[in-house]
């Protein structure tokens, strides 16, 4: 019986892995990823206001 409290843990945390992993591709697209967009566009867009107002260059310009 030594070896099914040896190999148990591993098991259940290579289920809880995979859960995870399923979690995240399932969150992925859909609606959320319209809300996810919206969010980066909106945040891009307040940090090129704030970098054509004050003049300094971006990270592309030297």
């Amino acid at each position: 019986m030594d070896y099914v409290s040896a190999l148990l843990p591993p098991v259940v945390m290579a289920a809880f892995f995979i859960g995870l992993v399923v979690t995240i591709v399932k969150s992925q697209g859909g609606p959320n990823k319209s809300k996810e967009d919206g969010a980066v566009d909106a945040a891009m867009a307040r940090a090129e206001a704030a970098r054509q107002q004050g003049g300094t260059p971006g990270p592309h310009k030297a």
